[in-house]
């Protein structure tokens, strides 16, 4: 384990009107520290100090005060959180440690309130908590990317092998050309020679002569004219083919792929946005419940003793009999209500307080399933928008496909009677060489018919050396760039496979983590008959919707040995308080390591162990210290006394 917080260094935090604190100055080393005192020392106070100057906003103002402020000097860095009252709220502002202070929220600051240590106790969903940080839409999102941009590699990929095998053929092709073409040539060189002989012994008009070879000329410029424009329409018509082709693989994928109702796209953005909108609410819930729980239990711990003395002052009472006029040594006495100043019963304020503590496990509960049934109906809606988009690709891809088809079609009718121009052609010229042939000697003609028809021939071949040249050219381009595509296929697999498996990975080692823990805390703390506390990571099925879906769970399981030694199963209501607390702090432990928190966080901070007993607490303590580079604990004297006397003691905050 590492941390890149200064590890090895003192932290020096100043604080000023956070919580009950007016002004205080502490010093903090790396390792365990001790925050010693009774209720309403401000231990707290602190602790939400620490937790403001890393980012939290899990900390209150001070009741008398406009602006608080906590500055933090950890090695080399300094950072700073300010909070200022702006009308009913409080506005958080400065330098803090972390950007986002969510995982720290979750699985470093353990005090009593927080939600992953209470989960064991309110049952509520483990897995949620252990994924809540991870962005699985965003993930999700990422992975349909990769998914169409690595279909389209593997397309290049089957052309660059397309391409390989086609070269050999065209590079055969090549030689038979060009032994052809020597051939051709010696055959012509051949025929001139003949003609030179022939011409040597024959008078002829030069006129007759000029006259013939020019109309070969335009013959063989004709014949030449036509063999392109067929060459041209045979190629149109293949390339008509392969669109039609095409066009009917579209047509069949279209009737394959199931049609897509838009009022059910609808439907799942709408539900999207409500769900969205319940879950600000619920968030803006908690965050009040939280805050008005936070204040009372800091009331209830004289923490507030601006306001005890307001109200004190306002009854005419003595400064000096604030805490005991208000705040009651007993739990069953009589107090003063910090709200309306009337006398009111204890048990009456902590049974409304439980009360609030409740509804706030509730809120978090279905804040839980509507944060479940969110990615759920998210996760439906991309699919669908995904089936959307293809269905119009492809039909988008039809509409080209059909104006290829008939820019085509109009351009093979165009050839077409191009061709039949240039046969007319070629058969007037054959005419009138026909004509002119009659008047000179037939053998001699002959020749140079002969010769025209090499030449014509040779210039074809030459031609379609060209062609296969440049596509073997372009075809071995294609091909080389095979190992580069490979090599971004590779990465892009290699990406998938870790987002696919992401979210898999974190729920096991989670998972393998708390039970590793839970294990070997079970052994040091020893309670007794408790012989095994783990979570299995199981799969259920739930409705979403209309139809059933697959969804991951973790199942806390609590395994007793009887008086015979037997083993069996038991449940979480029958822990007791002091198990349930060790549970949940080993569970935030889990969350701690598998999201790595020390890495940006350097502080774990524990509140409110008082239901463990104290040789307990500090073998908990002691395991903790081993993960957490800064630890920070409040306890009451008497369970201070357990631990290690080289720990780090503060005793006046």
């Amino acid at each position: 384990m590492q941390t890149s917080r200064a590890e090895g260094t003192d932290a020096s935090i100043r604080v000023s009107n956070i919580g009950g604190i007016e002004s205080t100055e502490v010093d903090l080393t790396p390792g365990v520290n001790v925050l010693v005192g009774r209720n309403a020392t401000n231990r707290t106070s602190f602790l939400q100090s620490l937790m403001a100057v890393s980012g939290s906003q899990r900390a209150s103002l001070k009741g008398d005060a406009e602006e608080g402020r906590v500055e933090l000097e950890l090695g080399d860095e300094t950072f700073t959180r300010v909070l200022t009252r702006r009308g009913d709220g409080v506005d958080f502002s400065g330098d803090p440690v972390l950007d986002d202070p969510e995982l720290a929220d979750l699985f470093a600051f353990l005090l009593e309130d927080n939600e992953a240590r209470r989960a064991i106790a309110t049952k509520g969903d483990l897995r949620d908590l252990v994924m809540r940080p991870v962005d699985t839409e965003a993930i999700n999102d990422r992975i349909d990317e990769l998914v169409a941009e690595r279909e389209r590699i593997d397309d290049e990929i089957e052309s660059a092998d397309a391409a390989s095998r086609r070269i050999p053929e065209l590079e055969e092709r090549r030689v038979d050309l060009q032994d052809e073409i020597e051939a051709k040539r010696e055959a012509l060189e051949a025929k001139q020679d003949e003609i030179d002989e022939a011409d040597a012994g024959v008078e002829e008009s030069r006129e007759e002569k000029d006259d013939l070879e020019q109309a070969l000329d335009r013959l063989n410029d004709r014949r030449a004219e036509l063999e392109r424009v067929a060459s041209r329409l045979e190629n149109e018509r293949s390339s008509l083919a392969s669109v039609r082709e095409e066009r009917e693989d579209v047509e069949e994928t279209l009737a394959d792929l199931d049609a897509v109702d838009e009022d059910e796209v609808t439907f799942l953005e709408e539900r999207v946005s409500s769900l969205r909108d319940r879950k600000r609410r619920l968030d803006s819930t908690i965050t009040q419940l939280q805050s008005l729980i936070q204040f009372n239990e800091e009331m209830l711990d004289g923490e507030h003793t601006e306001v005890l003395q307001l109200l004190a002052d306002e009854e005419g009472a003595e400064s000096s009999a604030v805490t005991d006029a208000l705040l009651p040594e007993s739990e069953h006495s009589q107090g003063r209500c910090w709200t309306c100043g009337s006398e009111v019963s204890m048990d009456d304020v902590e049974e409304t307080l439980e009360k609030l503590r409740s509804l706030a496990r509730e809120k978090r509960t279905e804040r839980s399933d509507v944060t479940s049934e969110l990615e759920d109906v998210q996760a439906e809606r991309n699919e669908l928008e995904t089936r959307i988009e293809r269905r119009e690709s492809l039909e988008s891809r039809l509409e080209d496909l059909g104006e290829e088809i008939e820019e085509r079609e109009d351009a093979v009718e165009r050839l077409t009677d191009e061709r039949e121009e240039a046969q007319t052609a070629v058969e007037d010229l054959e005419e009138t060489v026909e004509d002119l042939e009659e008047g000179r000697h037939s053998a001699v003609l002959d020749l140079h018919r002969e010769a025209n028809e090499l030449q014509f021939e040779l210039n074809d071949l030459q031609d379609d050396l060209e062609r296969v040249e440049e596509e073997i050219t372009e075809l071995q381009a294609e091909a080389d760039r095979r190992e580069d595509l490979e090599a971004e296929r590779e990465e892009l697999t290699t990406e998938l496979e870790d987002l696919r498996t992401r979210i898999d990975r974190l729920e096991a080692e989670a998972v393998e983590s708390f039970n590793e823990h839970m294990e070997t805390v079970l052994d040091v703390l020893d309670y007794g008959n408790v012989s095994r506390v783990w979570i299995e990571r199981a799969e259920e099925q739930v409705r979403q919707g209309r139809r059933k879906v697959e969804k991951t769970v973790f199942r806390l399981h609590v395994v007793r040995t009887g008086a015979d030694g037997t083993a069996y199963e038991d449940t979480v209501d029958h822990l007791s308080e002091s198990e349930r607390e060790v549970i949940g702090l080993v569970f935030g432990l889990a969350g701690y390591l598998v999201h790595e928190v020390y890495e940006e966080c350097p502080f774990m901070l524990l509140d409110s162990l008082e239901a463990i007993d104290s040789d307990r607490i500090a073998a908990l303590v002691d395991y903790f210290h081993e993960y957490a580079p800064y630890i920070a604990v409040a306890l009451l004297p008497e369970d201070a006394q357990a631990l290690d006397d080289d720990y780090r003691r503060v005793t006046e905050i």
